[in-house]
């Protein structure tokens, strides 16, 4: 058999949908300045599909800064690994502005936050070591235990008494091979919003030997009193060894860190693959961190206004009778029944007959059989976009009574009919 033949068979189960969802399901392109309000298909549509927590990505200081980096530096500088050639003193401003406001002694700067969480996992682990890790980890976590070559043990989602149960097969497995123990953890879950329940996990030290790595990508200056992640909102994070979060989500850029103890980060320094044979962070995305990083520490009002947001949306939609699950976080999870088809059914209503574009999530990234409509509240949504948006869900929550969706056209058919 020809190696690509395979792939005309079996396109996976996202790929499957290409024929139809491209452009609009998958790969939509969303056109104007960054914000609450873009256009879709030459159409404005009120927009829940941003990371942009704070509403960094269009703040003018943060605009500037890059603007002015860019001008400056390029896109260029550094040239090279930052092991060879590619350092300077704002990575290093960076990396301790960030150990400072995070608690930890050390930071470490990655270039990616998927690429990041991975070579992190892979660096500190050996064959000997034993890995434990909540069920809903995120993908990036999943391909870095695929490269672990020793055990790897799942535990229940958020389930206390599941991960103690596992830690105890873990450490004995781990004494017999001349090992440690890793657990895994997410601050904030990005689809379900729930916290990890950070705190009970760290109260587990008292009974057992290990490591615990969270990764806070959707945390990160959204939680805690500072925005200093989860750890500072449920007040543990020192009992956080290796704590990671992404540029991508509340600072909306690129990039990602890792902080710790000074001698953990160091031996990372000198044993992350990705990091050494990679070119180093260019200088405006470095010198454009420092500034939303200063912003978070210094406009807690952006915070309160993303919190005003987040409360009147998952409040308004819980009082109208949707399941947005256990949600204590602003990732905000409107949870359905139903298929593929019958998902993209009313995501096709909601953008075309409402103007509202959010994020479908399907299986494989969920469970067969349920549907995420997910919403991103930001500090730069108004109270206006939540009366909004209630209201539509309220209409789309009458036509799922009514079986509306059950004899809506296909959506591959629907959208040849766009598209002519």
């Amino acid at each position: 058999m020809d190696l690509f033949e395979k792939l005309i068979q079996d396109k996976g189960p996202l790929g499957k949908h290409s024929d139809y969802a491209y452009g609009y399901y998958m790969f939509p392109r969303l056109e104007g300045p960054i914000g609450p309000h873009m256009n879709f298909r030459g159409k404005p549509v009120l927009n829940w599909s941003l990371n942009n927590y704070l509403g960094l990505a269009n703040h003018p200081e943060v605009r500037k800064a890059d603007a002015d980096a860019s001008a400056e530096f390029g896109l260029a500088l550094p040239m090279g690994a930052r092991m060879m050639s590619g350092n300077s003193v704002y990575h290093e401003q960076l990396e301790k502005e960030l150990s400072d406001f995070v608690q930890k002694e050390d930071t470490m700067l990655l270039n990616f936050g998927y690429q990041g969480v991975m070579s992190v996992i892979d660096a500190i682990l050996s064959r000997r070591d034993v890995v434990v890790y909540d069920a809903e980890a995120h993908a990036s976590i999943i391909d870095g235990l695929r490269m672990h070559q020793g055990k790897r043990i799942v535990y229940p989602h958020n389930d206390i008494a599941g991960l103690e149960k596992q830690l105890a097969r873990a450490e004995k497995l781990a004494e017999e091979n001349g090992g440690g123990v890793l657990v895994i953890t997410e601050g904030v879950f990005g689809m379900s919003g729930n916290q990890g329940r950070l705190k009970d996990v760290v109260a587990l030290k008292e009974k057992y030997q290990f490591r615990l790595l969270v990764d806070d990508a959707h945390g990160f200056g959204t939680m805690g009193e500072t925005g200093a992640g989860t750890g500072e909102e449920q007040g543990c994070q020192d009992g956080i060894d290796l704590y990671f979060s992404t540029f991508a989500k509340s600072m909306a850029s690129i990039g990602a860190f890792v902080s710790g103890d000074k001698y953990v980060i160091n031996f990372l320094r000198y044993n992350t693959r990705s990091q050494i044979y990679a070119k180093s962070l260019p200088m405006p995305l470095v010198i454009g961190a420092l500034k939303r990083l200063e912003l978070i520490r210094t406009r807690p009002e952006l915070r309160a206004d993303l919190w005003k947001i987040v409360n009147a949306l998952q409040s308004g939609l819980r009082a109208k009778g949707f399941n947005i699950g256990h949600t204590n976080s602003p990732v905000t999870p409107v949870i359905i029944n139903g298929d593929e088809t019958y998902a993209t059914k009313v995501v096709l209503d909601l953008r075309e007959n409402y103007s509202l574009f959010c994020s479908i999530v399907v299986y494989p990234v969920i469970p067969r059989g349920l549907i995420i409509l997910r919403l991103i509240p930001t500090a730069s949504h108004t109270l206006e976009d939540v009366e909004r948006t209630i209201a539509t869900f309220e209409a789309i929550s009458e036509k799922l009574k009514n079986g509306y969706y059950e004899t809506a056209p296909a959506p591959s058919l629907t959208l040849a009919a766009m598209e002519s």
